[in-house]
């Protein structure tokens, strides 16, 4: 129940939607004094949501911050987060999205011997196609790489992180790979993942990457120029924040 309610939350929470909500009613209102402020306020709406200088700030103070590695420094395990694969469903292939410098830098930090081995959590995030498991697609891309089949641990039955981080627990548990653990996943998505694999019980290091923003200066006309790029970057900005505090009310982090 919570996978489905947590999917229609994220929908709900899109300004873009909204904005599109708030159209329709300014089109469909009669009274010219009700329709003037409601287009006053779909405006308002649209400039405050559009803005990227806006976004920008808010989601740099949000991401995790870079980590510089210590010399030698060395984790048994290296948890790498799903969700960066989308599945072609007539040809069953999988490609690579945005987030795929998640993938990267997990081959990267077991070439450098930094992380033994890659521990790959996720499933399917889909209501209705199950059958496509991230983990298994990403296994053999590993492998394609040149990591040892015995150096992956594979859990492909995740279709959140609350679910990554249990059934996470449950394979290192058997695996009996002791902590820490280096935690691999989006800058923007560190703060929540960790703070769900620490309640799940497993202690994290965090390494961010895939950095939805990078701390430069901003150029005065593109920083008030209104975006369509602003509107992804705030839902991906709101399920972050929403999601953390949604898992901290019902006892998920």
């Amino acid at each position: 129940m919570f996978f489905f309610v947590s999917k229609m939350l994220y929908f709900l929470l899109s300004p873009f939607n909204w904005l599109l909500l708030l159209v329709l009613v300014c089109f469909f209102v009669k009274d010219a004094k009700r329709k003037k402020r409601w287009i006053m306020f779909t405006c308002c709406w649209f400039l405050l949501f559009s803005n990227p200088y806006l976004i920008h700030k808010l989601t740099i103070n949000w991401q995790a911050k870079q980590k510089t590695f210590q010399p030698n420094e060395q984790y048994n395990v290296g948890i790498l987060l799903s969700g960066f694969v989308g599945f072609e469903f007539s040809s069953k292939q999988g490609f690579y999205g945005a987030a795929a410098d998640r993938f990267i830098q997990a081959v990267r930090l077991y070439k450098l011997g930094h992380i033994k081995k890659i521990l790959i959590a996720g499933g399917s995030g889909s209501i209705k196609r199950q059958e496509y498991k991230e983990a298994d697609f990403v296994t053999l891309q590993l492998q394609e790489m040149g990591v040892p089949k015995q150096d992956i641990l594979t859990e492909n039955q995740s279709r959140n992180t609350y679910e990554n981080a249990l059934f996470s627990k449950k394979l290192l548990d058997s695996a009996h790979e002791k902590g820490p653990y280096l935690l691999i996943t989006s800058a923007i998505h560190m703060k929540r993942s960790q703070e769900v694999f620490t309640k799940a019980g497993i202690t994290t290091v965090a390494y961010p990457c895939n950095f939805n923003a990078i701390d430069n200066p901003q150029e005065f006309l593109s920083s008030i120029t209104p975006s369509h790029n602003a509107f992804t970057g705030w839902d991906i900005y709101l399920k972050e924040v929403v999601g953390l505090l949604v898992y901290k009310l019902t006892g998920k982090a």
